[in-house]
């Protein structure tokens, strides 16, 4: 299969390094190479079977008209992006190809996930609150955390209860330090009790092995995915 990949930081070259011991055709173009769009010709995609795209949210909107618009399959592990996710669906349907997005390429969370849910919809009838906590390395941009949203969000939907816009039914604590790769933590607190339900990664790998199947996976489909919907087909 044909690969490329949008973005050169440090989780994109890790995708490019997975793909390519896969046994796929790898690109990857950085920032700079791809500044608006510009290197996502019509004869450049023809010859691309799946993008995957770890950029910006900024950037990653433009990618996604460009390459929907040609019919391009687009895996997405950027986040910040979702308010313009009915668009890129519409895009989708009408070209005939495929998207899948996800805040979190690991099997690891997504178990987490699930766990989640359950430790939500038992704990709550019994009085317990919830709250998160998560942890991430200097550099990275956005606080909180695309997993530690969705991870409120899973807690949230299995509770009833909607997000509020300002987080008091399910707060989230933001640290950034040191070059810590991820942790988060969901706490469930009661007046005789506290339970920590813990995911913590000390490597970009499942990340990027997770993309790559999920690249994989959608080669030979069309139609808009959530990752959580189909990790366990990979």
């Amino acid at each position: 299969m044909r690969i490329l990949v949008l973005g050169a930081g440090k989780t994109g070259q890790l995708v490019a390094e997975v793909a390519a011991a896969r046994g796929h055709t790898v690109r990857v173009f950085a920032s700079h190479e791809n500044h608006n769009a510009a290197a996502l010709t019509p004869p450049f995609l023809e010859g691309i079977d799946v993008v995957i795209d770890f950029t910006t949210p900024a950037a990653v909107v433009l990618n996604l008209r460009v390459c929907l618009a040609h019919g391009v399959r687009m895996v997405i592990g950027t986040t910040g992006w979702y308010d313009h996710l009915s668009e890129m669906r519409a895009l989708a349907t009408r070209y005939k190809t495929a998207l899948l997005y996800g805040t979190n390429f690991s099997i690891g969370m997504q178990l987490m996930l699930q766990l989640s849910r359950q430790m939500a919809t038992t704990l709550k009838p019994a009085g317990y609150t919830f709250a998160i906590a998560e942890t991430h390395h200097v550099t990275k941009l956005d606080a909180p955390s695309g997993t530690a949203l969705t991870l409120r969000d899973t807690v949230l939907s299995a509770i009833g209860s909607k997000d509020d816009g300002v987080n008091t039914q399910v707060p989230i604590t933001a640290n950034r330090t040191g070059d810590t790769e991820g942790i988060h933590t969901l706490i469930a607190t009661s007046n005789c009790d506290r339970i920590l339900l813990t995911h913590e990664s000390n490597s970009r790998r499942p990340f990027a092995e997770g993309a790559v199947r999920a690249a994989e996976w959608l080669s030979t489909r069309t139609g808009v995915y959530d990752f959580h919907e189909i990790f366990t087909e990979l």
